[in-house]
């Protein structure tokens, strides 16, 4: 029973350290609020929080043997408690030692595995010592070390009974053993008990789910989706073929009258009228089943949104410090902090909004002495203001009042780190050179502290809220402040997209990141700097084809030659760029899958999806691609599709991968250069097939069922037919004993998908076929 016992402790102390986090960040937040020095009611009900919270987290740890942080939770709710009763006043020395006192609760936390902590006694008698001096020489004697109340023989609640539980032997059932006695002298705490009374079932309003669960859940919940799209794709397949039986009808009369007699009656008029049944039942199973997916979904995004303040909680402290340690006076002040946003979206932006916090500290506020001197009060201001926008939106604007962002020395500093040159640099506007900051090593500070001046931080910020979907942008108020507006989805669950096709490939682009779609006349095309430009609002904006930008070879189509263009302008960190593509087939919800660990990151892509009619399709990343056509060589693109016509289209490509996600972009990245491909979902699937069929060259993975890339790899150089043939690993496994393993079975290139460039592969297999 010792081994029940000691998992039931262990699985406790999971469920106390989480409460116990809960509960220091509403103390650490009560004692930023008392250092404002906040009115006497408002004081008041602060102190009572405080009090109550240190109360519970003291029950709890004696529930689970952790006698260091129940003794001093003890002695801080003595001192609230003197609070309280007005026998004392807050002061900076007493905040600050109560800080301690919580901080050395947190380390322990942290530290504590199964076994009970093996901090240094002395630290926890000296801050107990600390917190008992704070109610002066006359405070009454409290049992609050932890070897006293391991001591006493009094306890307010039972604590946690782990004995093996004793045996009814007569009834062959384990009855557990009776609770300790209570002090009649002292009042008991209420628990509640474990076994349900009779008559009365325990209602709970409340549970606590690992989110791993959830997120799971969640996921099988997101699947549903194809599972509508499919059947809105049936409806729609089976309503067209009704059509086109009418039509096929109608045009049959026409040119044989004496026909009609025939097809309405007996078995095709028989068969026409169950169509059309089908059609109606179909349609009706498709609202039905769209209803209940869209229900689901709904459903289980409130489950996983949590209000924006769940992430600042720890934020006033935080500030707290940094300000403190650079002498400066700084207030946090947080509106919107009950909009909710995805769980997931929150935990990608912690580090982020920290980064742009620390930055608003060490490079916006100025000390106190200099603030009074440009005429502003001494403490400076953070504001974070969150709010709701149209479209599944949410702004989050951090902005301070302190001295704003020099664009000449983020030019100067651009230059020196060799970002671009001087003559680049005369030529910016003042926002296009503070767009400079989020280039990776460009900072404006002269020193690198622990805080910034490296100057990756803000590529990092924009790097993960584009990653979401997001974008930022800056506005600047030399000597006023500065503000960082921050646009991000709510969830990341499904989305809006737009389904374009360039050539016969067919993509999806996020609806949030569409500013406008546009049908122009090509004579609106205007040619300036060798580029060409469309008018819109009274501004030129830059017009690229899509396929250009995708490096799409073969894609062009008679379309293109027609008198109008189809034009979606893009947006993205305030710049906005027209794409022109061959059809904009409709719009529909989306819902995103990865490219797995193995492509981590393939430029201008962000993921796929399924479609209704079961093909896979791209969904296109719009940061990406505004910056790839930023940098797109004017005519540079017509001439490189030229060339890499000449050179491919001869060429036929085995692609082996048993993921297909995965096959689906290989396949697309080579069928886009003009390669003939075939594809196989591992190495006997593919062997067979090269027994059957011509093929110039084999693009494997490694791992794959029944016979993986190495293996594969080696019975084609033991086969004299197929002993020449160029093959290229494309794999996750990165050791350097995998990769002599893949070239030791004779493979000629070794490429890791973790640093997957489709670029390097285009050029493996040009240099070897």
């Amino acid at each position: 029973m010792g081994n029940k016992a000691d998992e039931f402790l262990k699985r406790l102390r999971v469920a106390f350290k989480s409460e116990a986090q809960e509960r220091l960040t509403a103390i650490f937040s009560g004692l930023v609020k008392l250092e404002e020095q906040p009115a006497e009611d408002e004081q008041a009900v602060i102190l009572e929080t405080i009090f109550r919270e240190a109360h519970s987290l003291k029950g709890a740890a004696r529930a689970v043997n952790m006698t260091e942080v129940e003794a001093i939770c003890q002695a801080v709710e003595s001192v609230f408690a003197a609070l309280k009763r007005k026998e004392m006043a807050p002061s900076a020395v007493l905040l600050d030692t109560i800080q301690r006192s919580m901080e050395v609760i947190r380390n322990v936390l942290a530290a504590t595995g199964d076994e009970q902590t093996c901090t240094n006694e002395p630290s926890f008698e000296s801050i107990i010592s600390d917190l008992n001096c704070l109610r002066g020489p006359g405070a009454e004697p409290r049992l609050d070390s932890p070897a006293k109340l391991a001591e006493a023989d009094i306890r307010l609640t039972p604590k946690l009974s782990l004995q093996p539980e004793k045996s009814d032997r007569a009834g062959g059932t384990e009855v557990p053993s009776s609770p300790p006695r209570q002090n009649p002298s002292h009042k008991a705490e209420v628990t509640p008990s474990p076994t349900p009374l009779k008559d009365k079932p325990v209602l709970f309003d409340t549970v606590r789910i690992a989110t791993a669960k959830l997120d799971s859940l969640f996921l099988q919940a997101q699947e549903m989706l194809a599972l509508k799209l499919t059947a809105r794709q049936r409806a729609a397949d089976l309503l067209e073929s009704s059509s086109l039986l009418e039509v096929w009808k109608k045009e049959s009369i026409k040119k044989i009258p004496e026909l009609q007699a025939v097809l309405n009656h007996g078995h095709l008029q028989a068969f026409e009228n169950r169509l059309k049944k089908l059609v109606k039942l179909a349609a009706q199973d498709h609202r039905t089943l769209s209803g209940m997916v869209d229900h689901l979904l709904e459903d289980m995004k409130k489950v996983l949104l949590l209000p924006f303040s769940s992430l600042l909680e720890t934020f006033p402290m935080m500030v707290r410090e940094l300000s403190r340690n650079q002498g400066k006076e700084v207030e946090l002040v947080v509106k919107g902090g009950e909009i909710e946003l995805d769980r997931r979206i929150l935990e990608e932006m912690k580090d982020p909004f920290i980064h742009l916090i620390r930055n608003a500290i060490d490079h916006g506020i100025e000390k106190p002495e200099v603030r009074e001197q440009n005429g502003k009060t001494r403490r400076g201001v953070i504001q974070v203001n969150v709010s709701q926008l149209e479209g599944n939106r949410v702004e989050v604007v951090i902005a301070d009042d302190g001295a704003g962002i020099d664009p000449a020395r983020v030019g100067e500093a651009a230059v020196s780190r060799g970002t671009l040159s001087e003559k680049e640099a005369g030529r910016l506007s003042e926002s296009e050179m503070l767009a400079l900051i989020f280039q990776s090593e460009v900072s404006t500070s002269q020193i690198i502290t622990n805080l910034s001046g490296r100057g990756l931080g803000l590529a990092i910020v924009r790097e993960r809220v584009e990653k979401l979907g997001g974008s930022i942008s800056i506005v600047n108020k030399p000597q006023q402040g500065s503000a960082f507006r921050i646009l991000l989805p709510v969830t990341l669950a499904t989305f809006r997209g737009i389904l374009v096709r360039c050539g016969e490939r067919l993509f999806i682009l996020p609806t949030a990141s569409v500013d406008r779609v546009l049908r122009i006349s090509r004579n609106e095309v205007v040619t300036m700097e060798n580029k060409e430009t469309i008018g819109l609002n009274g501004q030129r904006l830059a017009l690229v084809r899509l396929d250009d930008v995708l490096e799409l070879r073969g894609a062009r189509e008679e379309g293109q030659k027609a008198d109008y263009l189809l034009v979606l302008v893009l947006a993205s960190a305030e710049k906005r760029i027209a794409f022109s593509v061959d059809e904009v087939v409709n719009e529909q919800e989306v819902l995103i899958k990865n490219l797995g660990k193995q492509l981590l990151r393939v430029r201008n892509v962000a993921g796929a999806t399924v479609l209704g009619t079961g093909s896979v399709v791209l969904v296109l990343n719009v940061a990406d691609l505004v910056k790839s056509a930023v940098h797109l060589t004017p005519g540079a693109a017509r001439e490189t599709l030229a060339e890499g016509d000449a050179e491919a289209g001869k060429g036929s490509i085995l692609v082996v991968e048993d993921s297909i996600t995965s096959r689906t972009l290989l396949k697309n990245i080579l069928e886009s250069v003009g390669y003939t491909i075939k594809v196989a979902v591992d190495g006997v699937d593919a062997y067979t097939l090269l027994k059957t069929e011509k093929i110039d060259l084999v693009v494997s993975d490694v791992e794959m069922p029944r016979m993986n890339g190495f293996d594969l790899t080696a019975r084609i150089r033991s086969d004299k037919r197929l002993a020449e043939m160029p093959v290229v690993l494309v794999t996750g496994l990165e050791s350097r004993e995998d990769r002599e393993r893949g070239i030791d079975v004779g493979a000629n290139a070794y490429i890791v998908k973790s640093s997957f460039d489709q670029s390097n592969l285009l050029e493996v297999i040009r240099r070897l076929i």
